[in-house]
């Protein structure tokens, strides 16, 4: 049995059984999962070290068929299996996105493996070659060592960077000359570099397109290259610059790099865009305990298991069985989110500031209840869901509303001494009276005293009173 799988059986085992709202059950499980991100993974086998890597990548190309096989030839070869990643020094702080990758990389090392990180240095210094960004200016050296110190400081949590070897692009790409340059591009069809949806946007409305953008995928792939790389870890939307490294490696008679895409975390808002800085919809990495729980309690639940599959070490099988106690109600979805936002405090953290997070946590929202706000009534429940938004002003259109439910933005709360439990509307609920809804999405299971709410997005109505 591999250490992997022992730990697997022992988070099942505790989760089976744990009261979720019980803080020294929580305890337990959090001490279990928060010690496998260090779990030494290099007694799992070739075809496992795939399996695993697969589960959490968005692509393992061309096949997890053929990274076991490679990591077989490269063991029979008596050297390491080099995986890289790249770093873009561009900014001093890091946010809950920028992790999912490290975690992915962390694994890689975990297993054995080399893994190198390419700190893009000379692309830094050059600035966003498209012009069209205030975000990107030029760096100075001075600029780049000091967010690349930061940027180590704070993967820390999800990578061994002592263990890893930093390489600065500029060692190579400083020394490139015209000819090289010329001589990989003249083998390189536009048409690849072209299919970017961003460049085909641009180029179809009239806006302009530089040659240092064409150029940026190729300079990435002479990183490859240079580094001779098994395996490219990277965003999904990195893959068609991936592909070119493939491309250009293949040109210079080396054999070209598996790829593993990882997912971009989508932010706390739940509006389906990525986490970003300029969205203000991320977690940042330097926010103290506190804060880093109170944020990840505020995605909508739709989030939770795409969060603990990017960000954790709980694997499918574990998940599965939350999922499945959820759908037996043995486990509220509040008390799940509780477990999420400690998993990813005591990362950061440690297990005791998580804990103290989720007290604190608590105490701050135990009596908070909508029944103690002043909110707006909807008193007609033989009308339709969509004219009483309406009429309140949450919306302007049934259409607005119907895109709110296709969403999941669309909720009946229900309030009662146990807490709050939210139930998910349909589309198909919109047109319809809100006493047939309410009659068939909670039936009996209305407990005595309860009161009850309609949310749309943001907005929160009480019901029948």
């Amino acid at each position: 049995m591999s250490r992997l799988h022992a730990s697997v059986q022992a988070l099942l085992g505790l989760l089976a059984r744990a009261d979720l709202r019980d803080d020294a059950a929580v305890e337990d499980l959090l001490a279990e999962s928060t010690a496998r991100r260090q779990l030494d993974l290099s007694d799992l086998g070739p075809e496992e070290q795939a399996a695993l890597l697969a589960s959490r990548c968005t692509d393992l190309l061309p096949s997890p068929a053929a990274f076991a096989e490679r990591v077989v030839r490269a063991h029979t070869a008596g050297r390491a299996f080099v995986a890289k990643f790249g770093i873009d020094p561009t900014g001093p702080e890091v946010h809950l996105g920028h992790a999912v990758p490290m975690i992915l990389l962390s694994r890689v090392q975990r297993m054995g493996h080399r893994v190198v990180l390419i700190v893009g240095d000379l692309t830094a210094r050059i600035g966003d070659p498209s012009g069209r960004s205030d975000e990107r200016p030029p760096l100075s050296a001075e600029d780049i060592a000091a967010n690349l110190a930061s940027y180590e400081d704070q993967m820390r949590p999800f990578f061994d960077l002592a263990s890893a070897e930093v390489r600065r692009n500029s060692e190579w790409l400083d020394q490139v000359t015209l000819p090289r340059l010329i001589e990989v591009t003249a083998r390189l069809p536009v048409s690849m570099a072209l299919q970017r949806d961003d460049f085909r946007q641009r180029l179809a409305a009239g806006q302009g397109l530089s040659l240092a953008e064409l150029l940026y995928s190729v300079v990435m792939a002479l990183d490859s290259v240079e580094t001779r790389c098994d395996l490219e870890v990277g965003g999904i939307d990195q893959f068609l610059n991936l592909q070119m490294c493939r491309k250009v490696m293949e040109l210079h008679g080396l054999e070209p790099e598996l790829v593993a895409t990882t997912p971009l975390l989508e932010g706390t808002d739940g509006s389906g865009a990525k986490m970003s800085k300029s969205r203000g919809n991320y977690v940042p990495l330097l926010a103290p305990p506190d804060e880093v729980f109170g944020k990840v309690m505020s995605i909508p639940d739709h989030l939770v298991r795409p969060w603990f599959e990017a960000l954790s070490e709980w694997r499918d099988e574990e998940l599965d069985l939350l999922t499945a106690r959820l759908a037996a109600k043995e486990v509220r979805p509040v008390d799940v989110k509780r477990l999420l936002a400690g998993e990813v405090t005591a990362a950061l953290h440690g297990l005791e500031a998580a804990m103290a997070a989720r007290a604190e946590f608590a105490a701050r929202f135990a009596t908070r209840t909508y029944a103690q706000a002043d909110l707006p009534v909807v008193s007609d429940l033989a009308a339709p869901l969509a004219a009483s938004l309406r009429a309140l002003g949450f919306a302007g259109s049934n259409g607005e509303i119907r895109r709110a439910a296709a969403q999941r933005g669309l909720r009946l709360v229900v309030e009662a001494e146990g807490g709050q439990e939210q139930v998910i509307l349909e589309t198909g609920d919109v047109l319809r009276p809100l006493a047939d809804v309410l009659a068939e999405r909670l039936g009996e299971r209305l407990p005595a005293k309860a009161q009850l709410f309609v949310k749309l997005g943001r907005h929160l109505a009480r019901v029948g009173q």
